[in-house]
């Protein structure tokens, strides 16, 4: 008897399945998702987010997307996907919670530093059309309840990238490249799931939305990184 594993209700509409493998989030209805992630980035009106474990070095050559809906589709996702993948070990996963007049925020995350890199550091791939590889990553999924106009949602994009960047300077992660503070890795996405409940249209630093988010993605961040830390020494 294969036994499933439970899931962990996030909010009063999504919920998550967390196994060394992955991360999925399961929306009870499609919503509205803006992402960087490999399979149906952009915006996009997806049923769940997938967060895959994969090998750092593989021999097969399968594109990223057609293993990202398969691996959905065996995982109870009938509609569509958004879907990113990393090869940071899924024990780094992490979750925050911050909420206010109502409005809920979740972030989860998980992270691996093998190519933490500064913004503006030499790039390896020479070429302006290239697709590096999926080493260690930092992937976070964020849920709201809040609407979020399309301004307030690329908005809050700039303060997730932001608040991980501070998470990032507290912990005092160099760049192999340049020997600066890491602001992210190399192959880092991001996901914003969006809410049908008040409107939001400012989440920067003057507003209590924005304050909320930033915490929450600092407290979610700073915990994987330790863990990264604690278990790989930061190599993975």
């Amino acid at each position: 008897m294969r036994l499933h594993p439970a899931r962990q209700r996030l909010t009063d509409f999504a919920s998550v399945v967390h196994t060394h493998h992955h991360l999925m989030v399961y929306m009870e209805k499609p919503h509205q998702v803006l992402s960087s992630a490999v399979l149906n980035g952009g915006l996009q009106w997806v049923n769940g987010v997938l967060n895959l474990r994969v090998p750092k070095h593989t021999d097969q050559y399968e594109p990223a997307e057609l293993t990202l809906t398969r691996y959905g589709e065996a995982h109870g996702i009938t509609g569509t996907l958004v879907g990113m993948m990393t090869a940071a070990s899924m024990d780094s996963y992490r979750l925050a919670r911050r909420s206010a007049d109502g409005i809920e925020i979740v972030v989860l995350t998980t992270a691996g530093l093998a190519n933490a890199r500064c913004a503006g550091d030499r790039a390896e791939y020479r070429r302006m059309v290239s697709e590096p590889e999926e080493i260690g990553t930092i992937n976070i999924i964020l849920l709201t309840n809040a609407c979020l106009t399309q301004a307030a949602l690329v908005e809050a994009v700039m303060m997730v990238t932001e608040a991980k960047a501070t998470a990032l300077q507290s912990a005092a992660v160099l760049s192999p490249v340049s020997g600066k503070i890491a602001t992210g890795t190399g192959t880092d996405s991001v996901a914003l799931v969006n809410g049908f409940g008040p409107e939001v249209k400012f989440c920067g630093k003057h507003v209590l939305f924005g304050e909320l988010l930033a915490e929450a993605v600092v407290e979610a961040v700073s915990g994987a990184i330790s863990w990264e830390r604690a278990t790989y020494g930061g190599q993975l």
